[in-house]
């Protein structure tokens, strides 16, 4: 199946709300990649992180369940949600007392994002569990997933998704996208294009 730039187009901008799609549709790609989010940390992420200069206080570390690490000097940091400029910010912040003068650079690095996982069952060519290292949207994760299966219902999709420590079902409808000739906008089909979230699973039936 091939698929038009507009589509494209589609998949790449789905940071944006529902009608700034309609607009990025229209545009030419490389547009509506500078849309792609910025990763922010999950539970689970492999961080490197240096303090410029300080020879002991320059390691990897691993986002723990509870989304906190462990630093020397610091103590327990929430780091889960985080972009890494935020990590770096609020490590400055608790390091503060250290030193008499200011404190020297912080950089932090997502460098194993293997806390991005989701899965993708039912009627799927390769269902299981994957790690993109990046946000995807329901598109990618059902290519990454080998593409939707011969009778596959793609107006009936279920997301699941952990919400405040509950798991909330979603229904997603994106038959259209796959039917040749549809106007992506007319179907209603671009407020579908949904971005998955760390620990999502995606069910086809």
């Amino acid at each position: 199946m091939r698929f038009g730039t507009s589509l494209l187009a589609v998949v790449l901008g789905f940071g944006v709300p529902g009608a700034a799609l309609g607009q990025q549709a229209q545009s030419p790609v490389p547009q509506a990649r500078q849309q792609v989010p910025e990763y922010r940390i999950n539970a689970g992420d492999e961080l490197e992180i240096y303090v410029w200069g300080e020879e002991r206080l320059q390691r990897t570390v691993k986002v723990l369940p509870d989304g906190t690490i462990a630093f020397p000097l610091v103590g327990q940091v929430v780091a889960q949600g985080l972009l890494p400029q935020q990590l770096e910010a609020s490590i400055t912040s608790k390091l503060q007392g250290q030193y008499r003068g200011q404190v020297p650079q912080v950089t932090v690095s997502v460098v194993n994002p293997s806390g991005m996982q989701f899965s993708v069952m039912g009627r799927v060519k390769a269902p299981g569990t994957f790690t993109p290292g990046r946000y995807v949207n329901v598109l990618e994760a059902l290519s990454m997933a080998g593409g939707p299966g011969e009778f596959a219902n793609l107006d009936n999709i279920l997301l699941l998704r952990k919400q405040g420590g509950q798991l909330k079902a979603f229904r997603l409808h994106i038959g259209s996208v796959f039917k040749g000739g549809s106007n992506l906008e007319d179907a209603g089909v671009l407020s579908s294009i949904t971005k998955i979230e760390p620990g999502d699973t995606l069910i086809v039936p």
